[in-house]
């Protein structure tokens, strides 16, 4: 009688091999139906490219540059960093609708170009770009 009961506990056992495909074919039907949503970016208007256009732009920037070893240049020569207010200034004043950009490569101390930024506020100019070289 004991060799009888355990034949019938190896009958019992449960195929699983039907309900794993049943999960798989639903896992694939919701894969297919579902709706991805799509996120909305940023439109940016970019201006159109022109050579003259550049040119004149470049003229009216204030072009501060930072150099990987945080030296500070500004209209192709180097400048103390206590002079960037004094010279920011004196630019805005012969040019007040030049805009300030703030060239940063990317090895350099972030230090340097918060010490500039805050020159830059403390003076008043608050519509300056900050934009990093490699």
């Amino acid at each position: 009688m004991r060799k009888h009961s355990s034949k019938n506990q190896d009958d019992a056992a449960i195929d699983m091999t039907p309900m794993l495909d049943i999960v798989f074919i639903m896992l694939i039907f919701f894969i297919v139906t579902a709706s991805f949503l799509k996120e909305a970016g940023i439109d940016v208007n970019r201006p159109d490219g022109s050579e003259n256009q550049n040119d004149q732009n470049d003229m009216q920037n204030i072009m501060i540059t930072v150099t990987a070893d945080n030296e500070v240049w500004m209209q192709s020569r180097r400048i103390d960093i206590r002079a960037v207010r004094a010279n920011v200034e004196r630019l805005k004043a012969e040019n007040p609708e030049g805009s300030i950009v703030i060239q940063a490569d990317q090895d350099s101390n972030i230090d340097t170009v918060a010490v500039i930024m805050d020159s830059l506020n403390s003076a008043g100019f608050y519509d300056h770009v900050l934009a990093t070289a490699n």
